[in-house]
């Protein structure tokens, strides 16, 4: 897929790839809400859609990402909503099918840059300044029986993210792995990150992984409160 991308706007990368190839593993079922978080080009979105989701919104807190999205959308002539803001404000009373989302997660000496390209990767020291926000409340934007599709770097912490996304009631786990050389960004910090035990003494590669978290279809209880009226 050739998408347009301004300057400054996230390209689609090995984590795009992998996410894409989570998404059309889960199959989207006919009809679906899709929510694509940090959207950049549109790529995910623009997937969503071509793999059969009904409704498929974006949002990116770039105003360059949102142009670049809704222009890739309108030259195929697509129906995605793009929105500005964070995601947990600006769709907060929405809930949708699929969440797809490709947050920063790299680490990074300081938080997250508020201004500029670092914007789509820096993410504080531990890589999980975004995350950990999200974790918390994406069941908010699930719908029941909604599934999360999430990517990033296992030096940000695999176990941490299965279980802050299961303590909200989730069902978590790793779907999708795939071992990638360290890119341009990573290549630049090799020093930082080695002082600070993120990685081996001489490691050039690093695994991404697809966490998935599913939704119940009802909360925790309701079976059992349905059988005893039943009784």
């Amino acid at each position: 897929m050739r998408l347009l991308r301004a300057p400054g706007v996230y390209a689609p990368q090995d984590d795009t790839d992998l996410l894409v190839e989570a998404m059309h593993a889960a199959a989207i079922p006919a009809g679906a809400r899709v929510l694509d978080i940090g959207t950049g080009t549109g790529a995910l979105a623009i997937a969503a859609i071509r793999a059969g989701a009904a409704e498929v919104t974006g949002v990116d807190i770039s105003r360059r990402a949102v142009w670049t999205a809704r222009v890739n959308a309108a030259l195929q002539r697509l129906p995605l909503r793009v929105k500005l803001g964070n995601a947990l404000e600006v769709v907060a009373d929405e809930r949708f099918d699929l969440v797809l989302s490709n947050p920063p997660y790299v680490p990074a000496a300081n938080a997250c840059a508020a201004t500029g390209p670092a914007r789509a990767w820096d993410a504080g020291l531990d890589g999980r300044q975004l995350l950990d926000p999200l974790c918390a409340r994406m069941v908010e934007l699930l719908a029941p029986g909604g599934v999360l599709l999430m990517v990033h770097s296992v030096l940000c912490g695999v176990d941490t993210t299965l279980r802050q996304l299961r303590d909200t009631g989730l069902k978590a786990s790793v779907v999708q792995r795939r071992s990638i050389p360290f890119g341009p960004v990573m290549r630049g910090r090799i020093g930082f990150l080695e002082q600070h035990g993120l990685i081996e003494p001489g490691q050039r590669h690093e695994e991404l992984v697809v966490i998935r978290g599913d939704r119940p279809e009802r909360p925790r209880g309701d079976g059992g409160a349905e059988r005893a009226g039943a009784r």
